[in-house]
């Protein structure tokens, strides 16, 4: 698997996991909603800083560029 492909899909899992989450009546805090925008925050600055934490660790693991 590409990095940019790892990466989109640890996002997406994270985004939807945080979100389903937060909805269930188990762990209804708001709380939750910061892992999100976390997620949310670091795709945008990548996009601008070509800077990717999640990138750096898949290639550790060596997936390919």
């Amino acid at each position: 698997m590409k990095v940019n492909n790892a990466v989109s899909a640890m996002a997406g899992a994270i985004i939807m996991i945080s979100l389903l989450v937060n909805n269930s009546n188990m762990f209804a805090e708001a709380s939750w909603l910061w892992l999100t925008f976390f997620v949310g925050f670091n795709l945008f600055q990548s996009a601008f800083t070509g800077f990717c934490p999640a990138g750096k660790i898949f290639k550790s693991m060596g997936a390919k560029d």
